[in-house]
């Protein structure tokens, strides 16, 4: 199918993007990299009169380090995090997440932004974003304001993004140093989504756990944190068992939706064990 006719924008500034935003309201839709909204378009689960495309805006690309965080533009590509030696150093669990995203062709166009944006349980970045404490600046025609991702995420395809702002910047404070991370992901081919994915951020001191964050892909409507298995490992010894029983406690916090990928007995146990492969994976990376 092809889509419905629409008026296409490439506006040059984040201001005439937010104008066309406020111009035609609920009959425009924002254009990033457009991997989740031009096959929704053609298959006219989407069909806005207008397209504003991000593609030309060059302040919605790139990424720094501002002190103790670090930021990046809304508008950078998945290419363009795999090679960036501050994330290598700084949060190579992005790099690590970005490597495992469809494949070349999509992450040479993908961008960070609109993978968060589109609020997707499925894509990769949310689950991270929450494992990583990220901010997200978003700017409308009254201002910037900057959301955790926590307060985000608000269901399937729904997020604390009003119609009329533009997602600008992912601010990511820096793990703690010595902390160990991973995002581990099943999934039946490359290209696919996950049947089930773990992002972890771990810190070990004298061999207790003094801090630990769990993100959950394609779990539950929306990403979310595995706050049960979380707690249960805050303080503890980080050996097999508490793995293993903080990789049960994910699995029973879990609400899949049964698919061609499994049905929900199935991916509650593969949610299970991506918490324990990358718990057991963000250990060995731990420091200090």
């Amino acid at each position: 199918m092809i889509p419905r006719p629409f008026v296409y924008h490439a506006p040059e500034s984040l201001q005439a993007a937010i104008a066309l935003l406020r111009d035609h309201g609920d009959q425009a839709k924002l254009l990033a990299g457009g991997h989740s909204l031009l096959p929704m378009m053609k298959l006219r689960f989407a069909a806005p009169e207008h397209l504003i495309d991000l593609g030309r805006i060059a302040a919605l690309r790139g990424i720094e380090l501002v002190g103790n965080e670090v930021r990046i533009g809304a508008m950078t590509s998945e290419r363009e995090i795999l090679a960036s030696p501050l994330l290598a150093e700084h949060l190579p669990l992005l790099v690590e997440t970005a490597r495992q995203i469809a494949d070349p062709q999509v992450r040479t166009k993908g961008t960070i932004g609109g993978d968060i944006a589109h609020g997707d349980p499925g894509n990769d970045h949310p689950a991270v974003m929450l494992a990583l404490g990220a901010h997200f600046v978003l700017v409308g025609p009254t201002g910037e304001r900057v959301v955790q991702a926590a307060d985000f995420f608000l269901g399937t395809y729904v997020t604390a993004l009003e119609p009329d702002e533009v997602m600008t910047e992912i601010r990511i404070p820096k793990p703690a140093a010595g902390s160990g991370t991973c995002y581990a992901k099943l999934k039946r081919k490359t290209g696919d989504f996950a049947t089930a994915a773990a992002a972890v951020v771990l810190r070990v001191e004298q061999g207790r756990c003094a801090s630990v964050a769990i993100g959950l892909t394609n779990l539950a409507p929306m990403a979310m944190r595995a706050e049960a298995a979380e707690a249960a490992l805050s303080g503890h010894p980080v050996d097999g068992a508490a793995i293993a029983q903080a990789g049960r406690l994910a699995a029973e916090a879990c609400e899949p939706g049964a698919d061609l990928r499994g049905d929900e007995d199935y991916k509650k146990a593969m949610a299970g064990q991506m918490v324990q492969r990358a718990l057991r994976t963000a250990l060995s990376r731990c420091t200090g």
